[in-house]
């Protein structure tokens, strides 16, 4: 069994850095985002700095003399760590600790620590030790002291080999042992999915924070864990959704995103991001009371195409219409996406409208069918029980009308000339109506063998 750490948050007094690169995105407070993540890894924020740069330093990232500044603001408010806003390499954070003489992490690293502090079920706790290990791996000098040759003499005799060489061989076999065990994860997570294709399944993707925990809980009257917090949520949780007018689908919740998410973090998450990649439907949760929702939204929909989900049929949900302080930027959001459906998870505002689009966005992926049956071909019956919702039917001598919504993925199976021999169905099959796009499949009791 995994054992899974519980930690205790330890509340450094933090200095905020970002170099801003002419390709960063213009906004007022550009480190708001990252004080965000830092307190939520449990830092007390003192002091921020930003420097605009055209490229960033080779050994420090920032210049040298906006390093002697962070130098000084750090000795003046007794800082014990400086967290950038960017993403640095060994070398420059070894020189900056040198001259800083505290702890410096970068971005990716914050991330990291509260995934891993996020964590709770097995796969999620296995996904955040391999992105750890993938991002620590070309770290480990910057980790040991230990870096002389093993000792020699009578019975110490060895390779001669680093330790450090040592380390890096462990921490190699231990992420192949991660990702076979996350391999196993995202087949079991497939086969899960597989065997709930009998209800339609609609995932809830976006921004971190953006209140899709919230959401889940409105529409499935369940009680998820539920925070003002960045990643508040690691884990997929799937409850049953019941839309008037339509019946029963999944609602699946899913690990929030955020700007420049770390990729070997996407990868490692990749089997908890299943039920999305395998869902009918997204609906992309935005914080619409945000200022930089826009610049959220372009994030989510980069992840999206970084899994391989973007092509899905999504419905931008823009969250937190209760909260919006600037009604002409949110109204503006609107006008940018005009099929965007405003909401408020927290006192049910919209929900109604958003129900009526995902059954209208639904309804497109299924057909209704006619089949006409007679009652000893089992065989298909099952199937339709199985697949189908049946909407009505009607006994008449040895054969039965059945009446119902068929997911159009699964008229094709009907169509599959092994299906058609399973069911022992010679073909014959009309349109009813092109309009009410509604098929009969005539499939008669004759051609049953007898058993």
């Amino acid at each position: 069994m995994y054992e899974i750490e519980q930690r205790t948050l330890v509340h450094e007094p933090a200095v905020l850095a970002a170099v801003l690169l002419p390709n960063h995105r213009q906004e007022d407070n550009p480190l708001d985002e990252l004080q965000g993540l830092a307190e939520a890894a449990g830092a007390i924020v003192v002091g921020r700095l930003v420097q605009r740069r055209q490229t960033p330093d080779a050994s420090t990232y920032i210049g040298r003399g906006k390093l002697q500044e962070l130098a000084d603001l750090v000795r003046r408010q007794k800082a014990e760590v400086v967290i950038f806003d960017n993403d640095l390499t060994p070398a420059q954070v070894r020189n900056l600790e040198k001259v800083l003489d505290i702890k410096v992490l970068d971005r990716t690293e914050v991330v990291l620590d509260i995934f891993a502090s996020r964590a709770r079920t097995y796969e999620a706790c296995l996904a955040v030790e391999l992105a750890q290990l993938e991002y620590l791996r070309p770290r480990l000098r910057r980790m040991w002291t230990h870096l002389s040759r093993l000792r020699k003499g009578i019975g110490l005799r060895g390779p001669g080999e680093k330790q450090l060489e040592v380390d890096r061989r462990l921490v190699e076999k231990r992420i192949s042992d991660l990702r076979a065990a996350l391999r196993q994860v995202e087949r079991r997570k497939m086969r899960e999915a597989a065997a709930r294709a009998e209800f339609p399944t609609v995932s809830l993707v976006g921004y971190t924070n953006a209140g899709k925990s919230t959401l889940l809980n409105r529409l499935t009257d369940s009680d998820v864990f539920v925070a003002d917090k960045l990643f508040a949520t690691l884990d997929t949780r799937t409850r049953r959704w019941m839309i008037p007018g339509w019946g029963p689908v999944l609602l699946s919740d899913t690990v929030g995103f955020i700007r420049d998410l770390p990729h070997h973090l996407i990868a490692s998450f990749k089997a908890t991001l299943e039920e999305a990649r395998q869902a009918d439907l997204l609906l992309h949760v935005a914080d619409g009371s945000n200022p930089a929702v826009g610049y959220q939204v372009a994030a989510a929909y980069r992840v999206l195409e970084e899994i391989g989900i973007q092509t899905k049929d999504t419905l931008l949900v823009v969250n937190k219409m209760d909260a919006v302080q600037d009604r002409a930027a949110f109204d503006g959001l609107l006008n940018r996406y005009p099929h965007a459906i405003p909401i408020s998870a927290r006192t049910g505002q919209g929900i109604d409208q958003l129900a009526a689009a995902v059954r209208e966005t639904l309804g497109r992926g299924f057909v209704e069918l006619e089949v006409v049956v007679g009652v000893e071909n089992g065989k298909c019956l099952s199937f339709l029980a199985k697949h189908a919702e049946i909407l009505s039917q009607q006994f008449q001598d040895n054969r039965i009308t059945l009446h119902c919504r068929i997911a159009r993925r699964c008229l094709l199976q009907l169509r599959d000339p092994e299906v058609r021999a399973l069911f022992q169905w010679d073909g014959q099959e009309r349109t009813a109506s092109a309009r009410q796009e509604k098929t009969i499949l005539d499939i008669p009791t004759e051609a049953v063998p007898e058993t």
